[in-house]
This record gives C-alpha cells, sequence and structure tokens, in this order.
C-alpha cells in the first residue's frame, strides 16, 4: 500500500529531526517540497538522495495529478515545507484533502517534529493548556479587522509575522492603544535566535533603530 507522509523538517538548526524522518526520507519514492533548493540543504546535510519534486500553494491541477498517479501506482511520498510541521501555516492540506478523498486506501502518517508555535510557546513561561493560534494575519484587507478580534480574545495568542511587517504590527497595536503582554521568538533555533520582551512602544523603537533585529521569521505571543 502506497503511503503519504507528512513529514516535519527543522525550523532552524539541522540537527532537530527524528530519526524516523530520516529513515522516511531516505525510504520514499518521492520528496514533495515546497522549495527544492531550500529542502535539499538539509537532505544534502544528511547525504539523503532521492528525487525531489516541488510543490506549493502556487501548484496546479497537473501537478495534484501527478502526485495522485504516483499513489495509484503503489508508491510512496513524504511531503515537508520549507521549515517546521506542513500544513501549519504551510501548502499541503488540500492535498492531504485530495487524497483521502480520491485515494482512501493510501496510507497517510504524520512523522511529528519541530514547529515554530510550540518551541515558542514552551519557553514563554506562561499558561498555554489554551491559546488561540491565528498563523499570518492578512497582509492588508481586513488586517485590522483581525487585529481588533484578536485583542478581544480572552487566551493567549500566538500567530507568525515577517519581517516585512513585525514593525507595523507594532505600529498598528500602538495605534490601538494596545495594553496586553508581547513576546516576540526571531529566529527560533537558529544562530541568531532572538528574544523580545517590553512594551510596545520599545520594541518598536528597538526595532527601528536597529534593522537588524528585522531579519528573519517571527513568532509572536500576546496574552
Amino acid at each position: 500500500m502506497s503511503s503519504l507522509y507528512v513529514v516535519a523538517t527543522p525550523i532552524g538548526n539541522l540537527e532537530d529531526i527524528s530519526l524516523r524522518a530520516l529513515r522516511i526520507l531516505k525510504e520514499v519514492d518521492f520528496v514533495l517540497c515546497e522549495d527544492t533548493r531550500v529542502s535539499k540543504k538539509i537532505l544534502d546535510y544528511y547525504d539523503i538522495k532521492n528525487n525531489l519534486i516541488s510543490f506549493h500553494h502556487h501548484s496546479g491541477d497537473k501537478k495534484y495529478e501527478k502526485i495522485l498517479g504516483i499513489l495509484k501506482k503503489g508508491q510512496s511520498i513524504a511531503l515537508v515545507s520549507d521549515a517546521g510541521t506542513p500544513n501549519i501555516s504551510d501548502p499541503g492540506g488540500q492535498l492531504v484533502e485530495l487524497v483521502r478523498e480520491r485515494l482512501p486506501d493510501v496510507n497517510i502518517e504524520p512523522i511529528p517534529g519541530p514547529s515554530a508555535l510550540t518551541s515558542a510557546l514552551s519557553v514563554s513561561g506562561i499558561k498555554a493548556d489554551k491559546f488561540f493560534f491565528l498563523g499570518f494575519l492578512p497582509h492588508k484587507k481586513g488586517r485590522i479587522s483581525a487585529i481588533k478580534e484578536m485583542l478581544d480574545l480572552k487566551y493567549p495568542v500566538v500567530l507568525y509575522e515577517s519581517k516585512y511587517r513585525i514593525s507595523k504590527l507594532l505600529q498598528e497595536l500602538l495605534n490601538l492603544n494596545f495594553s496586553k503582554k508581547i513576546m516576540i521568538f526571531r529566529e527560533i533555533s537558529k544562530k541568531h535566535h532572538s528574544f523580545y520582551s517590553d512594551s510596545v512602544e520599545e520594541l518598536y523603537k528597538k526595532f527601528e533603530q536597529d534593522k537588524n533585529n528585522l531579519k528573519g521569521e517571527f513568532t509572536v505571543i500576546i496574552y
């Protein structure tokens, strides 16, 4: 029976990958990659040779049919994203849904591992038995409304933000008279991992005064 493995890969440090994930990446017939160049770095690090197929949110119907065709032949596939656990603010959910619908006999199996979401919460020091995860906020349309709704939530909120909008987010919170607490994690597990916790006003100044603080990917906790 063919299998579709949803494989978590490191969010930074390449050593943060399970032995099982490495075995699966070696054994499957194909690896679906959000960006083959990014995934190849991980595979090369562990001297894994395999057939890579580009698969991302811009992939069209032909790519989906190609993937279904591979599974129909009894071959197995590993789905990975650029970093972390696929389908958590990453492409892939539509593929899993399609395989469940069209090929119900295919084994779909998660290979657990790194996630910026759980990594940030684990070292936040806050009670995280209940929280809201919002992924990435809208870039433009509906953004302020989404932020206002977020601020009304009574549980901690975790969201992702890019280097292009982290200062914008802080400015938007200032404009809304933000009164909650905030933590910002940058480049979790990477060489230049940084943690920030201060008033929104001070954080905004810090990010604006030193543009080095704007490099990388950000996980934000509001509580």
